[in-house]
């Protein structure tokens, strides 16, 4: 008998752990039919911002919308510029296209892959850009304290209140940087509760977090079709709201996300013991001032997709996140940029592999996957 496949991720796992609490959830939503702003949606929004550490959070239906919603309520709009990392998954740049905006990329670090905050303080000056979009990355936190004073420097506000730097945090979900959560160190931040993240629901769902009261109603409103009283629209908004089904999850799985978030620590450990002689992998490591949540555990390797199609054959089912950069996709060639423009994104690209990381993998499975890597490397 050969042993079972090994996932990237184990959903199963997860919902096995919340099963009854979604089941009795469902139905008394399905019960009371509050399936629209139902009462589930309240209890999450208070629950994560406390979480967080934020006083506000407002559900909306994804993370590429909230990404979008929080760049608006920072006043992008039209013609502006907006400074973003080039190796990030595509919803960051397609949310500030979406905001009429044009991304200005740049590079990231070397070591850690998180936004260079020099290169985007040198983009902010370059392009008089209007706002800065810090990506979380694999877990652990942008350095949003040294993008916001480059947006302080450079006097970035719009409308002379928010300092115009948002978190895109869809991957740092419990993470922290120098003792503070997510959405603490700019004007908003933005999360995706996709399936496979940290903390994710059972289909789309996301979330802005905001230190502003004035900010959180705007993109309240403004998500609910620009509405605070039925059939009064106040603005042009957009139907962007948390489903109740979706609260009922991501209530289930909010109260375990701590806990499940240690268990990825603690895998992300045994992972680094267990790979830390074998030469020919490139361990990932920490920023200075960050806690990691391990959203995904990232290795480099040379002749990475000989090595993937390896662990594939050996049923493990590791992944590559992200192959190609922003500025080497067609939706954005109109940026003109070539192959060498953003190096340490492009370096990355052609190395990292991400290994099956998640609550409930076992050692036996992690040490299956560390044979199986290292003789794909050997």
């Amino acid at each position: 008998m050969t042993d079972a496949p090994i996932p990237l991720v184990d959903l199963a796992w997860q919902h096995a752990q919340v099963a009854d609490e979604v089941e009795a959830g469902f139905a008394s939503v399905l019960a009371r039919t509050a399936f629209i702003n139902g009462a589930e949606v309240g209890r999450f929004e208070a629950a994560f911002a406390e979480h967080c550490g934020v006083p506000h959070v407002v559900g909306v239906a994804n993370g590429t919308d909230a990404v979008e919603l929080a760049l608006r309520a920072v006043g992008v709009g039209a013609g502006d510029r907006v400074v973003l990392p080039a190796n990030t998954f595509i919803a960051t740049a397609e949310a500030a296209v979406r905001a009429g905006a044009t991304p200005v990329l740049v590079d990231c670090d070397p070591i850690h892959q998180l936004i260079d905050a020099e290169a985007a303080a040198e983009a902010i000056a370059a392009s008089q850009a209007t706002a800065v979009v810090g990506v979380d990355l694999f877990g652990q936190c942008a350095p949003m304290d040294d993008l916001a004073k480059a947006v302080a420097t450079a006097g970035l506000t719009k409308g002379g209140r928010h300092a115009a730097l948002v978190q895109d945090a869809a991957q740092s979900q419990g993470a922290t940087r120098h003792g503070e959560g997510v959405g603490v160190g700019a004007a908003v931040a933005a999360t995706s509760f996709y399936p496979g993240k940290n903390l994710g629901a059972y289909g789309d769902a996301g979330a802005i977090m905001t230190a502003d009261a004035d900010l959180a109603d705007w993109v309240r409103v403004t998500a609910d079709h620009g509405s605070k009283v039925r059939y009064q629209h106040d603005l042009v908004g957009m139907n962007s709201r948390l489903d109740t089904l979706q609260a009922v999850v991501l209530n289930a799985k909010a109260a375990r996300l701590t806990g499940w978030n240690e268990l990825r620590r603690a895998a992300a450990d045994r992972y680094l013991e267990r790979l830390a002689d074998v030469d020919a992998v490139g361990l990932p490591g920490v920023a200075d001032g960050n806690v990691h949540v391990w959203h995904l555990f990232v290795v480099r390797v040379s002749r990475r997709d000989d090595v993937l199609a390896s662990l594939h054959a050996a049923g493990i089912g590791a992944g590559i996140h992200y192959p190609v950069p922003i500025h080497l996709q067609p939706a954005f060639a109109h940026l003109g940029h070539s192959p060498g423009d953003f190096p340490n994104a492009e370096a990355a690209a052609s190395e990292i592999l991400s290994l099956p990381l998640f609550p409930g993998i076992t050692e036996a499975q992690q040490d299956r996957v560390v044979d199986a890597l290292a003789a794909a490397v050997s």
